[in-house]
């Protein structure tokens, strides 16, 4: 068969396949044109799951007559003009092949006026062939109808699911456009009737209002508000409690410069923010804006655009990973407002008052007191010190001396300015729980599990703060490792060093391990080898040194714990509870686990139907 250019309508049917997924991809392309467009008004109407008819109505700024054949031509747009202006994109479309695509495997029709002109004008194209354009009545903006969806593509239209499947497709992504778009008023119907009303967005209050409609109306009180900005970059948002989890990544939305997008580099970042306090198999959940100069960013990588590259890779992991890994260290238990004021400004329980940059003054810390009739016990230091730790570290610090310390009598208890956010201890259940007394009603502990959070954070800041010691290895070990992970190892070699693992490039596809951390003797130096370079290939930067230096100490901190069973007395639990809200992350045990729990007055009440 003789080479010969393709038709223009098949070449749009192709562009189609890439573009046009299902009816949900068509809304996309059609709703991000009407913001581009400026619109502050959007209505979609869908029937039987968008096959039938997709209907976008905007109040944007219009098209002139004379370029709406263009409107609906391959590769015509407003947006680009040049390669300078496709390195620094800020719209939502501009390739110009959405509308072209859609027309070709549609019937097809575009009704605009342009602000300040008397009539409007109207195109049809069906099945790619345009006809002329002729007046309209029609306010100002743009209406585009896209009736018997892939129609003369009968192939493709096996494909689509069921109607209510198809919707919900559609309902989803609106909600996700509605996050970013917070000032746009989006009305969504379906068969004539309307399913979803997102109302403007005039303040913090509504906005937030509009994510737990999207989230759900537990949301704003199992979040965190994040606002920080670095390095010509800004993250503000809400990010999910720990306890907040879910069992799927169903409810993860990240947006850079107001495109919703999927990047392993920022799902890996966000993974090794929650990996000290999230459960094992549980997905965080977050609603996060990523705003940068657009030329950090290419956002011309992906048919559908939901992928990006940026240009500066580590440093946007970095930024990520310790915005959102201190917004989650300040997580103390009993504290509903945390702030961190090294990194994280702006950081307040989501609808609570925004904080100043700094932590209230702590409570003293008492050590753990001498109690009568029961062995002494101290927090986080033991009078045997574990083995392991004392190896890492040398000699432990004495602990601190004793202080005769007593919890207040009820009146003072009663005095709200007095409690503590844990309150105080009044009992211990079944030598597992600690029941305590604060200003809202009642607290629950797990003392093991807060006990092992405790130890571990101490574990921890005295690994960061100590030498850390290395070992060498009697006989060098030599790894075969693909070319890339050969050269981050070259590139990376003094950070790695400073964790005590010492490599050196021995070829091109080759590295030499000459000494390891004195914490992972033992452990598969090879694997953990390739484990580190393949993460610094991928993605700039690696943890996995500190990871598994973390799994050992997070095992010390579990056997060196207070364990259930253990009879305390309440200066003991009092301490316990001190020292929680005083310790980062005591929200959650290492494993994930909440560590307490809130039962309200009138959580209590309504358990004993008070009031009814």
């Amino acid at each position: 068969m003789p080479i010969r250019p393709l038709p223009p309508e098949l070449i749009n049917q192709i562009a189609a396949g890439e573009v046009i997924e299902r009816p949900a991809s068509v809304v996309k392309e059609l709703v991000e044109n009407s913001i581009d467009a400026g619109a502050r008004r959007i209505e979609v109407d869908i029937e039987q799951g968008g096959v039938r008819l997709i209907r976008v109505r905007d109040d944007g700024g219009g098209i002139p007559r004379d370029e709406l054949a263009l409107a609906v031509a391959s590769h015509a747009t407003s947006k680009i003009g040049s390669f300078d202006d496709l390195e620094r994109v800020a719209s939502m479309g501009f390739r110009g092949e959405a509308l072209a695509s859609v027309s070709s495997v549609a019937r097809f029709s575009l009704t605009s006026r342009l602000h300040g002109e008397d009539a409007a004008w109207r195109i049809d194209v069906d099945g790619g062939r345009l006809q002329d354009a002729r007046p309209a009545q029609h306010p100002p903006g743009t209406t585009i109808e896209v009736r018997d969806l892939f129609y003369n593509v009968p192939a493709r239209r096996k494909f689509l699911r069921a109607e209510r499947t198809e919707f919900a497709h559609i309902d989803d992504l609106l909600k996700s456009l509605a996050l970013a778009r917070e000032g746009v008023d989006i009305r969504l119907s379906h068969n004539g009737k309307t399913v979803r009303l997102l109302k403007p967005a005039r303040d913090e209050n509504a906005a937030l209002a509009r994510v737990a409609e999207v989230l759900g109306p537990e949301f704003p009180g199992q979040a965190l508000r994040v606002e920080h900005e670095a390095a010509g970059m800004r993250l503000s948002g809400w990010v999910g409690l720990p306890t907040a989890s879910r069992s799927q990544a169903d409810q993860q939305y990240f947006y850079v410069n107001g495109r919703l997008v999927r990047d392993r580099v920022v799902a890996h970042a966000v993974r090794q923010a929650y990996a000290d306090v999230l459960f094992h198999g549980r997905h965080p959940v977050f609603v996060l804006f990523l705003e940068l100069d657009p030329a950090g960013v290419d956002v011309n990588v992906h048919p559908a655009k939901n992928e990006v590259r940026f240009r500066e890779q580590r440093l946007i992991h970095d930024f990520l990973f310790r915005t959102l890994h201190e917004a989650l260290a300040q997580t103390r238990a009993g504290v509903s407002a945390p702030v961190a004021e090294s990194s994280v400004p702006l950081m307040a329980a989501a609808g609570g008052a925004l904080y100043e940059n700094r932590l209230p003054p702590s409570p003293s810390m008492p050590a753990w007191p001498q109690a009568s009739s029961q062995s002494r016990l101290s927090l986080g230091v033991r009078d045997e010190p574990l083995a392991d730790y004392a190896t890492l570290f040398g000699s432990i610090a004495p602990p601190r001396p004793s202080t005769t310390w007593t919890p207040p009598s009820g009146n003072e208890a009663e005095q709200g300015g007095d409690v503590p956010p844990l309150g105080y201890a009044i009992a211990q259940l079944k030598n597992i729980y600690v029941l305590a007394e604060n200003e809202h009603g009642l607290v629950l502990v797990d003392m093991h599990a807060a006990h092992e959070r405790i130890t571990y954070e101490k574990l921890k800041n005295g690994r960061v703060t100590a030498n850390l010691r290395s070992q060498m290895l009697l006989v060098p070990l030599s790894i075969a490792v693909s070319a890339k992970e050969a050269a981050a190892a070259e590139e990376h070699a003094d950070a790695l060093g400073e964790w005590g693992l010492e490599l050196s490039r021995s070829g091109p596809a080759g590295v030499v391990v000459r000494r390891i951390p004195s914490l992972l003797e033992g452990a598969d130096v090879s694997q953990l080898t390739r484990d580190v370079l393949a993460e610094l290939a991928q993605h700039g930067s690696s943890r996995r040194l500190e990871e598994l230096e973390n799994e050992l100490l997070s095992t010390m901190a579990c056997h060196g714990s207070v364990r259930a069973g253990r009879r305390l007395g309440i200066p003991e639990m009092n301490a316990l509870l001190r020292e929680m809200e005083a310790t980062e992350r005591s929200g959650q045990c290492n494993h994930g686990r909440p560590t307490w729990v809130q039962l309200s007055l009138g959580e209590l009440d309504r358990l004993f139907l008070r009031g009814r």
